[in-house]
């Protein structure tokens, strides 16, 4: 069994306030887009995973996709199997990658022995903040740490998006200790409701103190302007940025170090 786990972008992102927890509380809209990785599962009589393109730093046994399997077996006792990942998805990029990959393992592995249970998102939500967004395929607003989501109710079908990764891994952990929370001055989804003043309204908390360490960051966002993009940002802590088009985006040049992708949105 084979799925596609995509990415996302977020179209603004409110760091709201810090938890006694340690996390934080957050108001973000994550908007899947067209950049996947592959994922496939198959019965095996031993437990394996194996990945193929972008090499995966870090412990493997970190893994998410590794982390959903354990999940699953202790609470369902499924039987071993093979997990092959083909990455494509950037790492510290602020696209949701390993969280999708996470999530879909979960998917998969549901269909594959046909479990049926509502206990998926719980799953999914302690293994990251952003995994529960990846059980499904729609725009949604997240609160809370990320994990509290409702349907967002916008939709950029036919616009086009250029997604660019200008090859700086920014850790999460280090973005959020350069951010002062505050309550902000408008709601997200009333900022999202009026798309003509995105540019000007619609903001990434993370987008300024993280540019300010690199700049080549905000210089990429500044040419998806220029090219013709009428909404660019910074996705997630970084360092992915991304710019909105209404048709297909004209040919830039960017650096050979860079990954860009491009597509149109459902």
């Amino acid at each position: 069994m084979i799925g596609f786990p995509h990415a996302k972008i977020n179209l603004g992102l409110q760091i709201i306030a810090r938890r006694q927890d340690g996390y934080h509380d957050i108001a973000t809209c994550f908007y899947p887009i067209p950049v996947t990785d592959a994922l496939e599962v198959i019965r095996a009589d031993r437990f394996r995973f194996t990945s193929s393109g972008l090499e995966i730093p870090g412990n493997a046994s970190e893994n998410l996709c590794r982390k959903a399997y354990e999940m699953m077996r202790e609470r369902f006792d499924i039987p071993p199997v093979h997990l092959h990942l083909h990455k494509v998805i950037p790492m510290g990029a602020g696209l949701g990658g390993g969280s999708s990959d996470g999530a879909f393992t979960l998917r998969l592995l549901s269909r594959l022995f046909s479990i049926e249970t509502d206990q998926l998102p719980v799953m999914a939500a302690k293994l990251g903040s952003d995994c529960p967004f990846f059980l499904q395929e729609n725009a949604m607003l997240a609160t809370g740490t990320g994990t509290e989501l409702a349907p967002a109710g916008i939709s950029l079908q036919g616009h086009h998006i250029c997604v660019v990764y200008p090859g700086i891994h920014v850790s999460t952990a280090s973005a959020y200790a350069t951010v002062r929370p505050a309550r902000p001055a408008h709601p997200l989804k009333e900022l999202l409701a009026n798309r003509t003043t995105w540019k000007e309204r619609l903001m990434n908390d993370f987008e300024s103190p993280v540019t300010a360490q690199h700049p080549e960051i905000a210089s990429a966002i500044s040419r998806l302007y220029e090219a013709g993009a009428w909404y660019a940002a910074m996705s997630g802590s970084g360092s992915a940025v991304f710019g909105l088009f209404d048709a297909a985006p004209p040919g830039i040049v960017w650096p050979s170090a860079y990954a860009v992708f491009s597509g149109s949105l459902n």
